[in-house]
């Protein structure tokens, strides 16, 4: 059965140093792809933009800065649970979020009740998921 847990957290868009804004950032888990978050953003006259990542990334990332690579999730201040800062990036492009914590725990708690860490992989649902995806790839490899 598929489930799913949101969350609206209010964040701050940074530009620049000087410039920043507060927008709505929808926070998303579903079941069936129990690994990963999705945080969707808009920005004023743009389309939402999507993001999926680690769900582990971003629990870690609360605490201590974590990532290497497109997103990367770093305590503003590492002894304090205040505010994260949140990086998305493809090439040069990037979009930097500061959001506090206490929304994203709480989210991160919902998604815990719903799925524990650690018993992602009990998912039947997601292996099926996985199976598909992988006969997908190699028809795709074997066909080019």
């Amino acid at each position: 059965m598929r489930e799913s847990v949101q969350a609206e957290v209010m964040m701050s868009f940074l530009v620049s140093e000087e410039l920043s804004f507060r927008i709505p950032v929808e926070l998303r888990y579903d079941s069936s792809d129990p690994y990963a978050v999705r945080l969707t953003f808009h920005l004023p006259g743009d389309a939402p933009v999507t993001w999926a990542f680690g769900r582990e990334l971003l629990i870690d990332g609360v605490g201590r800065p974590c990532g290497e690579g497109d997103v990367r999730v770093t305590p503003v201040e590492p002894d304090a649970l205040g505010e994260v800062l949140i990086r998305l990036q493809v090439g040069s492009d990037q979009a930097l979020f500061r959001s506090s914590t206490a929304p994203l725990v709480a989210f991160l708690d919902r998604t815990d009740k719903l799925v524990p860490l650690g018993q992602e992989g009990s998912l039947a649902d997601f292996d099926a998921h996985l199976d598909e995806a992988l006969d997908r790839i190699l028809a795709e490899q074997g066909a080019g």
